[in-house]
Protein backbone atom coordinates (compact mmCIF):
# COMPACT_ATOMS: atom_id res chain seq x y z
CA UNK A 1 0.00 0.00 0.00
CA UNK A 2 1.36 3.43 -0.95
CA UNK A 3 1.50 5.90 1.94
CA UNK A 4 -0.98 8.78 1.80
CA UNK A 5 0.37 12.28 2.30
CA UNK A 6 -1.10 15.72 2.89
CA UNK A 7 0.28 19.21 3.49
CA UNK A 8 -1.30 22.12 5.34
CA UNK A 9 -0.27 25.75 5.68
CA UNK A 10 -1.23 27.78 8.75
CA UNK A 11 -0.46 31.51 8.99
CA UNK A 12 1.55 32.91 11.84
CA UNK A 13 -0.38 35.02 14.32
CA UNK A 14 0.73 38.00 16.39
CA UNK A 15 -1.63 38.86 19.22
CA UNK A 16 -2.02 42.58 19.79
CA UNK A 17 -3.89 42.25 23.09
CA UNK A 18 -5.94 39.65 24.93
CA UNK A 19 -7.79 38.71 28.09
CA UNK A 20 -7.41 35.22 29.57
CA UNK A 21 -10.48 33.04 30.23
CA UNK A 22 -9.51 29.68 31.75
CA UNK A 23 -11.95 26.79 32.14
CA UNK A 24 -11.80 23.12 33.11
CA UNK A 25 -12.79 22.14 29.57
CA UNK A 26 -9.99 23.25 27.18
CA UNK A 27 -12.53 23.62 24.36
CA UNK A 28 -14.33 26.24 26.45
CA UNK A 29 -11.18 27.98 27.71
CA UNK A 30 -9.49 30.60 25.60
CA UNK A 31 -9.05 34.32 25.21
CA UNK A 32 -10.73 37.44 23.92
CA UNK A 33 -8.67 39.91 21.93
CA UNK A 34 -7.31 40.72 18.49
CA UNK A 35 -4.26 40.32 16.31
CA UNK A 36 -2.92 39.88 12.79
CA UNK A 37 -2.41 36.65 10.85
CA UNK A 38 0.72 36.58 8.70
CA UNK A 39 1.54 35.24 5.26
CA UNK A 40 4.71 33.93 6.93
CA UNK A 41 3.57 30.79 8.73
CA UNK A 42 3.96 27.08 9.35
CA UNK A 43 3.84 24.21 6.87
CA UNK A 44 2.96 20.76 8.19
CA UNK A 45 3.42 17.59 6.15
CA UNK A 46 1.82 14.36 7.34
CA UNK A 47 2.62 10.97 5.83
CA UNK A 48 0.49 8.00 6.81
CA UNK A 49 2.40 4.73 7.19
CA UNK A 50 1.76 1.85 4.83
CA UNK A 51 -0.90 -0.47 6.21
CA UNK A 52 -3.78 0.19 8.62
CA UNK A 53 -3.47 2.94 11.20
CA UNK A 54 -6.91 2.90 12.81
CA UNK A 55 -6.82 2.60 16.56
CA UNK A 56 -3.05 3.02 16.98
CA UNK A 57 -3.38 6.30 18.87
CA UNK A 58 -3.08 6.35 22.65
CA UNK A 59 -3.84 9.50 24.63
CA UNK A 60 -1.75 8.23 27.52
CA UNK A 61 1.33 8.26 25.30
CA UNK A 62 0.97 11.87 24.11
CA UNK A 63 4.53 13.10 24.37
CA UNK A 64 6.04 16.13 26.00
CA UNK A 65 7.83 18.59 23.72
CA UNK A 66 11.25 16.95 23.66
CA UNK A 67 13.94 15.98 21.18
CA UNK A 68 13.47 12.55 19.64
CA UNK A 69 13.06 10.97 16.21
CA UNK A 70 9.82 9.03 16.81
CA UNK A 71 7.06 8.52 19.31
CA UNK A 72 6.17 5.27 21.01
CA UNK A 73 4.06 4.18 18.03
CA UNK A 74 6.82 4.71 15.47
CA UNK A 75 5.87 7.93 13.66
CA UNK A 76 8.73 10.37 13.15
CA UNK A 77 8.50 13.98 14.31
CA UNK A 78 10.69 16.77 12.95
CA UNK A 79 10.71 20.55 13.29
CA UNK A 80 12.72 22.36 10.62
CA UNK A 81 14.50 19.12 9.80
CA UNK A 82 15.57 18.35 13.37
CA UNK A 83 14.22 15.43 15.38
CA UNK A 84 11.82 17.14 17.74
CA UNK A 85 8.25 16.83 18.96
CA UNK A 86 5.69 19.53 19.78
CA UNK A 87 3.36 18.47 22.57
CA UNK A 88 0.20 19.98 21.07
CA UNK A 89 0.89 18.17 17.79
CA UNK A 90 1.24 14.85 19.60
CA UNK A 91 -2.07 15.42 21.36
CA UNK A 92 -3.81 16.22 18.07
CA UNK A 93 -2.49 13.03 16.50
CA UNK A 94 -3.59 10.98 19.49
CA UNK A 95 -7.10 12.42 19.22
CA UNK A 96 -7.21 11.47 15.54
CA UNK A 97 -5.74 7.97 16.09
CA UNK A 98 -2.81 9.04 13.95
CA UNK A 99 0.21 8.65 16.22
CA UNK A 100 1.88 6.28 13.74
CA UNK A 101 1.97 8.97 11.05
CA UNK A 102 5.16 10.86 10.20
CA UNK A 103 4.92 14.61 10.77
CA UNK A 104 7.29 17.30 9.51
CA UNK A 105 6.81 20.88 10.71
CA UNK A 106 8.61 23.66 8.84
CA UNK A 107 8.65 27.38 9.56
CA UNK A 108 10.84 30.42 9.12
CA UNK A 109 9.17 32.08 12.11
CA UNK A 110 11.02 32.14 15.44
CA UNK A 111 9.62 29.64 17.94
CA UNK A 112 8.57 31.01 21.33
CA UNK A 113 8.63 34.62 20.16
CA UNK A 114 4.92 35.40 19.87
CA UNK A 115 4.03 34.04 16.41
CA UNK A 116 1.73 31.19 17.47
CA UNK A 117 3.99 28.49 16.01
CA UNK A 118 2.80 25.79 18.43
CA UNK A 119 -0.86 26.48 17.66
CA UNK A 120 -0.13 26.61 13.93
CA UNK A 121 1.68 23.27 14.08
CA UNK A 122 -1.23 21.69 15.97
CA UNK A 123 -3.82 23.02 13.52
CA UNK A 124 -1.72 22.08 10.51
CA UNK A 125 -1.26 18.57 11.87
CA UNK A 126 -5.03 18.25 12.39
CA UNK A 127 -5.83 19.36 8.83
CA UNK A 128 -3.12 17.27 7.17
CA UNK A 129 -3.65 14.12 9.26
CA UNK A 130 -7.38 14.27 8.65
CA UNK A 131 -6.75 14.37 4.90
CA UNK A 132 -3.89 11.87 4.75
CA UNK A 133 -5.67 9.30 6.92
CA UNK A 134 -9.21 10.05 5.70
CA UNK A 135 -10.57 10.71 9.18
CA UNK A 136 -13.65 12.53 7.83
CA UNK A 137 -13.71 15.31 10.42
CA UNK A 138 -15.20 18.74 9.73
CA UNK A 139 -13.15 21.95 9.80
CA UNK A 140 -14.74 23.08 13.06
CA UNK A 141 -14.01 19.71 14.66
CA UNK A 142 -10.35 19.89 13.61
CA UNK A 143 -10.03 23.45 14.90
CA UNK A 144 -11.61 22.32 18.19
CA UNK A 145 -9.12 19.46 18.51
CA UNK A 146 -6.14 21.73 17.83
CA UNK A 147 -7.44 24.46 20.16
CA UNK A 148 -7.97 21.98 23.00
CA UNK A 149 -4.47 20.57 22.49
CA UNK A 150 -2.89 24.05 22.53
CA UNK A 151 -4.80 25.13 25.65
CA UNK A 152 -4.11 21.81 27.35
CA UNK A 153 -0.39 22.28 26.82
CA UNK A 154 -0.59 25.86 28.16
CA UNK A 155 1.24 27.19 25.10
CA UNK A 156 -1.57 29.46 23.91
CA UNK A 157 -5.20 30.47 24.37
CA UNK A 158 -6.43 31.99 21.12
CA UNK A 159 -3.93 31.47 18.32
CA UNK A 160 -5.62 28.42 16.80
CA UNK A 161 -9.06 29.95 16.24
CA UNK A 162 -7.47 33.13 14.89
CA UNK A 163 -5.20 31.20 12.51
CA UNK A 164 -8.14 29.17 11.25
CA UNK A 165 -9.94 32.39 10.29
CA UNK A 166 -7.10 34.48 8.84
CA UNK A 167 -7.13 38.22 8.21
CA UNK A 168 -7.34 40.49 11.26
CA UNK A 169 -9.31 38.26 13.66
CA UNK A 170 -11.13 39.67 16.66
CA UNK A 171 -11.95 37.10 19.32
CA UNK A 172 -15.21 38.29 20.88
CA UNK A 173 -15.79 35.24 23.06
CA UNK A 174 -13.28 32.58 24.16
CA UNK A 175 -13.27 28.96 23.13
CA UNK A 176 -13.27 26.62 20.17
CA UNK A 177 -15.87 26.66 17.35
CA UNK A 178 -19.33 26.12 18.77
CA UNK A 179 -18.32 27.97 21.94
CA UNK A 180 -16.26 30.99 20.95
CA UNK A 181 -17.22 33.87 18.69
CA UNK A 182 -15.07 35.61 16.10
CA UNK A 183 -15.29 38.80 14.07
CA UNK A 184 -12.62 40.71 12.19
CA UNK A 185 -11.29 44.05 11.05
CA UNK A 186 -11.74 44.24 7.25
CA UNK A 187 -8.23 45.36 6.36
CA UNK A 188 -4.99 44.28 4.73
CA UNK A 189 -1.48 45.63 5.10
CA UNK A 190 2.21 44.99 4.79
CA UNK A 191 3.62 43.86 8.14
CA UNK A 192 7.22 44.08 9.36
CA UNK A 193 8.54 42.34 12.44
CA UNK A 194 11.73 42.00 14.43
CA UNK A 195 12.38 39.56 17.29
CA UNK A 196 14.58 40.09 20.32
CA UNK A 197 14.13 36.66 21.92
CA UNK A 198 11.65 34.33 23.56
CA UNK A 199 9.09 35.00 26.28
CA UNK A 200 7.53 32.09 28.14
CA UNK A 201 3.79 31.83 27.50
CA UNK A 202 3.45 29.32 30.32
CA UNK A 203 5.13 31.67 32.81
CA UNK A 204 2.85 34.59 31.97
CA UNK A 205 -0.40 32.61 31.80
CA UNK A 206 0.51 30.61 34.89
CA UNK A 207 0.70 33.74 37.07
CA UNK A 208 -1.85 36.32 38.18
CA UNK A 209 -3.70 37.41 35.03
CA UNK A 210 -6.23 39.79 36.62
CA UNK A 211 -4.48 43.01 35.54
CA UNK A 212 -3.73 41.53 32.13
CA UNK A 213 -7.36 40.54 31.60
CA UNK A 214 -8.68 43.94 32.67
CA UNK A 215 -6.31 45.67 30.24
CA UNK A 216 -7.32 43.27 27.49
CA UNK A 217 -11.01 43.89 28.02
CA UNK A 218 -10.45 47.66 27.82
CA UNK A 219 -8.47 47.27 24.60
CA UNK A 220 -11.17 45.09 23.04
CA UNK A 221 -13.86 47.63 23.91
CA UNK A 222 -11.83 50.32 22.14
CA UNK A 223 -11.44 48.23 19.01
CA UNK A 224 -15.09 47.21 18.88
CA UNK A 225 -16.06 50.88 19.04
CA UNK A 226 -13.66 51.72 16.17
CA UNK A 227 -12.66 48.61 14.17
CA UNK A 228 -9.67 49.96 12.25
CA UNK A 229 -6.00 48.93 12.14
CA UNK A 230 -4.67 52.19 13.69
CA UNK A 231 -7.05 51.68 16.64
CA UNK A 232 -5.87 48.08 17.03
CA UNK A 233 -2.23 49.18 17.11
CA UNK A 234 -2.88 51.98 19.60
CA UNK A 235 -4.91 49.66 21.83
CA UNK A 236 -2.08 47.12 21.65
CA UNK A 237 0.47 49.64 22.88
CA UNK A 238 -1.77 50.64 25.77
CA UNK A 239 -2.38 47.00 26.66
CA UNK A 240 1.33 46.15 26.85
CA UNK A 241 1.94 49.02 29.25
CA UNK A 242 -1.12 48.44 31.43
CA UNK A 243 -0.53 44.68 31.62
CA UNK A 244 3.15 45.31 32.52
CA UNK A 245 4.36 43.07 29.68
CA UNK A 246 6.39 45.60 27.69
CA UNK A 247 10.08 44.58 27.62
CA UNK A 248 12.81 47.24 27.19
CA UNK A 249 13.89 46.16 23.70
CA UNK A 250 10.32 46.27 22.45
CA UNK A 251 9.66 49.64 24.08
CA UNK A 252 12.73 51.10 22.39
CA UNK A 253 11.69 49.80 18.97
CA UNK A 254 8.10 50.99 19.34
CA UNK A 255 9.30 54.47 20.31
CA UNK A 256 11.67 54.53 17.33
CA UNK A 257 8.86 53.59 14.92
CA UNK A 258 6.63 56.24 16.46
CA UNK A 259 9.35 58.86 16.03
CA UNK A 260 9.61 57.86 12.36
CA UNK A 261 5.86 58.37 11.96
CA UNK A 262 4.86 54.70 11.97
CA UNK A 263 2.67 52.29 13.93
CA UNK A 264 4.20 49.44 15.96
CA UNK A 265 3.29 47.23 18.92
CA UNK A 266 4.63 44.26 20.89
CA UNK A 267 3.46 40.75 20.03
CA UNK A 268 1.84 38.76 22.83
CA UNK A 269 3.55 36.75 24.06
CA UNK A 270 7.09 37.26 22.81
CA UNK A 271 9.96 39.71 22.62
CA UNK A 272 8.77 40.71 19.17
CA UNK A 273 7.71 44.03 17.69
CA UNK A 274 5.47 44.21 14.63
CA UNK A 275 4.75 47.30 12.57
CA UNK A 276 2.47 48.27 9.72
CA UNK A 277 3.90 49.26 6.34
CA UNK A 278 7.60 50.14 6.52
CA UNK A 279 7.56 51.32 10.13
CA UNK A 280 10.52 49.27 11.38
CA UNK A 281 12.56 49.85 8.23
CA UNK A 282 11.99 53.60 8.52
CA UNK A 283 13.15 53.43 12.13
CA UNK A 284 16.49 51.87 11.10
CA UNK A 285 15.79 48.21 11.83
CA UNK A 286 16.34 45.27 9.47
CA UNK A 287 13.00 43.48 9.81
CA UNK A 288 11.35 40.53 8.15
CA UNK A 289 8.32 41.52 6.06
CA UNK A 290 5.15 39.86 4.79
CA UNK A 291 1.48 40.69 4.38
CA UNK A 292 -1.61 39.95 6.41
CA UNK A 293 -2.83 36.48 5.40
CA UNK A 294 -6.41 36.67 4.13
CA UNK A 295 -7.19 32.97 3.75
CA UNK A 296 -6.43 31.34 7.09
CA UNK A 297 -5.37 27.72 7.63
CA UNK A 298 -5.75 25.50 4.60
CA UNK A 299 -4.64 22.34 2.83
CA UNK A 300 -2.17 22.98 0.01
CA UNK A 301 -1.04 21.00 -3.03
CA UNK A 302 1.27 18.14 -2.20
Amino acid sequence: MISQRATAFVPGHVTAFFSAHPADDPAVAGSRGAGLTLADGVTVRVSAPAGPVDGDGDDSDAADASDRDANADGGSRTVDGENRSIGAVDDVLAELDATAADVAVETDLPIGAGFGVSGAAALGAALAANDALDRARTENDLVRIAHAAEVGRETGLGDVVAQARGGVPVRLEPGAPGVGELDGVPATARVEYVTFGELSTEAVLGGDTDALTAAGEDALDRLRADPRLPTLMDAARGFAREADLLVPEAAEAIDAVDAAGGEAAMAMLGRTVFALGTGLSDAGYDPEACRIDAAGARLVER
